[in-house]
């Protein structure tokens, strides 16, 4: 057969307008699923706030979920693990049932107070809705994971209205120190009229405003650098203390509906008796409060247990959010030691501590420059990198895999959540080999 002779931008146009129409059709559906989704939490927050007392149905709550996932969900409960997974290793088309299942379980959770987020909810209902194209089309293997990237990037993009960012994502959450360039136009084109379609139905997202910026000076950036490290340790403990109860409460309950149960009653009696509803929910007012107001120095640590305390239980939402709030009321603890603004403290700390925990700096510092303006951009840049650094090879995301080690050796394409077995059998490896005397 004779090679083509027609220019390669020609040869380009066919390619185009395939990922144009699909990105856009996934864009459509997740767009609208986190629309939804969104309505739906602000009228599960509303209804919690307005009667306190349901807060004691949590763990009855949990363990209706835990239920319904143990019934009809066991294919489904990996999540975004289960995304990322696909994406790398594509096996089986995601079940439909994931969209309405994470749906439900956000909705109830959010409803009878557990501490969660609403990324993981939106990233799922993007991939799992993508992937039906799949049957759709018959498509291939490659065209497989890109639209389930698209998916990703899709769901994130709505559900923050940040379509740079949410792009990003879509690439950067699969694999340490490696981007996918094949994706980048499909997650794009999702990602920016996944965010339309939402705005279309009429969904406002918070507004978060940073009231000062100091200047490009030695000191500013040194501080960015040490803000980065705690907001990368932060996210580090974060990550590791949510997937360590999470491990705890599998090998102590082994009925996984009483798992939430359990955490619903410690969560229920310590947001009643120690009158901690700031804590619970997604917790936006106090995230707003952080960039305008002198906050309690604990409250980012408080957060943290009642988050850590719901995820690792087992209940059903996202790590983002929470992490948006920990970092924003961290970094509103930090300004004074650092001698910058509180708004511009918080603001960094918002994304920097969203940037370790998820591994993803370039998102994370688009996302400050679309929700805060570009002249946050270096600052962001330098913490968001910094505290990726510092996190180590941690995240919230198990199935994430190495594609370039950051500082200490992991072999390429290992899951994080392989990585403790991996390094224990190298010690044992080299405890072995060393000489008896």
């Amino acid at each position: 057969m004779k090679p083509s002779q027609a220019p390669e931008e020609l040869a380009l146009l066919p390619y185009l307008g395939k990922w144009i129409l699909l990105a856009s059709a996934v864009a459509a559906l997740a767009g609208s699923a986190s629309a939804f989704f969104l309505f739906a939490l602000e009228w599960a927050t509303a209804t919690r706030i307005a009667h306190r007392w349901l807060i004691w149905l949590l763990p009855l709550a949990g363990f209706f979920v835990g239920c319904l996932y143990l019934r009809f969900g066991q294919q489904v409960e990996a999540g975004n693990n289960l995304l990322i997974d696909e994406i790398h290793d594509p096996k089986k088309v995601i079940p439909l049932r994931m969209a309405p299942l994470v749906l439900a379980g956000t909705v109830i959770s959010h409803l009878f107070g557990a501490s969660v987020g609403r990324e993981g909810t939106a990233v799922q209902m993007g991939g799992a809705l993508a992937d039906q194209f799949t049957h759709v089309f018959k498509l291939r293997h490659e065209d497989r994971r890109i639209i389930l990237m698209a998916g990703i990037s899709a769901g994130f993009s709505s559900v923050f209205g940040t379509p740079l960012a949410g792009a990003i994502f879509g690439l950067e959450v699969l694999a340490i120190g490696r981007l996918r360039y094949d994706a980048l136009m499909p997650c794009l084109i999702s990602a920016v009229v996944a965010e339309q379609v939402g705005l279309l139905w009429g969904v406002q997202h918070t507004h978060y405003a940073i009231a000062a910026l100091v200047a490009i000076t030695p000191w500013s950036l040194l501080a960015m650098v040490l803000a980065g490290i705690v907001f990368g340790l932060t996210g580090k403990v974060f990550a590791d203390a949510t997937h360590g109860l999470g491990g705890w409460m599998k090998r102590r309950i082994a009925y996984a509906p009483l798992r939430p149960l359990a955490g619903g009653v410690v969560i229920a009696s310590c947001a009643w008796v120690l009158d901690s509803d700031r804590y619970i929910g997604l917790g936006i007012p106090s995230i707003v409060d952080a960039f305008n107001l002198v906050l309690a120095p604990y409250d980012f640590a408080a957060k943290m247990v009642f988050t850590i305390a719901s995820l690792g239980s087992g209940f059903k939402g996202g790590e983002v959010t929470p992490l948006f709030y920990i970092g924003a009321t961290l970094g509103n603890a930090l300004a004074p030691l650092l001698h910058l603004p509180f708004s511009m403290v918080a603001g960094i700390g918002f994304v920097a501590v969203f940037a370790g925990a998820a591994n993803t700096p370039i998102a994370s510092t688009l996302m400050a420059m679309e929700l805060f303006g570009t002249e946050i951009g270096v600052f962001a840049a330098i913490a968001c990198v910094v505290s990726y650094l510092f996190s180590g090879h941690s995240g919230i995301y198990r199935s994430q895999r190495v594609g370039l080690a950051e500082h200490r050796h992991a072999p390429e394409g290992i899951k994080l959540g392989e990585l403790a077995a991996y390094r224990q059998a190298q010690r044992e490896q080299a405890s072995n080999d060393e000489p008896k005397h």
